[in-house]
């Protein structure tokens, strides 16, 4: 009992330092001169403008001779967005994508990398298994974007799946910070468990969720979902709602795997639907990673 007490006081207390996401107010795009990385970048301004933040639009190259070239052209880019109201500035570094992203994000306190994901051809390859690695590599949260153009008003609908790792519950306060900015509405999703233990478990999830967003103003709905094939299940519903963001939990971050597979947040990141994904890495705590909530 005193460690499921001290694990909650550290869960509020993460909590309370996450819904201060955006207040330093810098984002991250990574850039390789493609279309997706531009779509990417949209996503940025747009939430750039609801929060008031600048974006640091960053190259990386493998060598110091193509520097010069990537700046020109990544100056071409920020000038071409300048009219937009958002302050842009390129930066270019030598180093891989695997690694320099999430340093660059840290060195700058980012609160948020927008990323876009396309298959195997531009810049070192940023498909779905290779943006997890860059993801796994950073503490900052990533919005993996696809084709899809952002909203005229941002994200009005986000899909929360929530499994029964204690870890899921720390992407609540990131949406609801979200939420909070863009007037969005919050759909949680649930594996319908026939386990009367893990049912009861789910059933608390919800009651949990659905306090800790009406608490904060945020309109909430719940759906259970069959738990086989759940991936594929929060995309439906994702589609259904005509969702703008679906917000997820890298368990590759963890020592063990998420609830739903190995490959459950490489499907979200590239979902056919083409629905950008939040994917915040879970924070490590002092109290172990039991699998179920405490």
């Amino acid at each position: 009992m005193p460690q499921i007490a001290n694990y909650c006081l550290f869960l509020l207390k993460a909590i309370k330092n996450q819904i201060l996401i955006m207040s330093n107010k810098s984002f991250i795009v990574p850039h390789d001169f493609s279309e997706v990385a531009d779509c990417a970048l949209n996503h940025a301004i747009t939430t750039a403008k609801v929060v008031g933040a600048k974006i640091f639009v960053l190259h990386v190259v493998s060598k110091n001779k193509e520097i010069a070239e990537a700046e020109t052209r990544l100056k071409a880019i920020t000038d071409s967005h300048g009219s937009k109201g958002v302050e842009l500035t390129p930066k270019v570094r030598v180093g891989t994508i695997f690694e320099d992203i999430g340093d660059f994000a840290a060195e700058h306190h980012a609160e948020l990398i927008f990323m876009g994901t396309h298959g195997a051809s531009g810049w070192q390859h940023i498909a779905g298994s290779h943006a997890l690695k860059v993801i796994t590599h950073s503490t900052v949260p990533f919005v993996i974007v696809q084709q899809t153009k952002v909203g005229e008003n941002g994200y009005d609908d986000i899909v929360v799946p929530l499994d029964l790792h204690r870890e899921t519950k720390q992407k609540l306060a990131i949406v609801a910070s979200m939420a909070k900015f863009f007037k969005s509405r919050v759909h949680v999703i649930t594996p319908n468990e026939t386990d009367e233990f893990l049912k009861n478990k789910v059933t608390a999830n919800i009651l949990f969720s659905k306090r800790f967003f009406e608490e904060r103003g945020i309109e909430m709905t719940a759906t259970l979902a069959p738990s086989s094939g759940f991936d594929k299940e929060v995309v439906r519903l994702a589609v259904e709602k005509d969702a703008d963001l679906i917000a997820i939990m890298n368990q590759n971050k963890s020592n063990y795997l998420g609830a739903f597979g190995s490959n459950y947040e490489q499907y979200m990141i590239t979902n056919d639907a083409l629905i950008p994904t939040l994917v915040v890495n879970p924070i490590e705590t002092p109290y172990g990673s039991s699998v179920l909530f405490s």
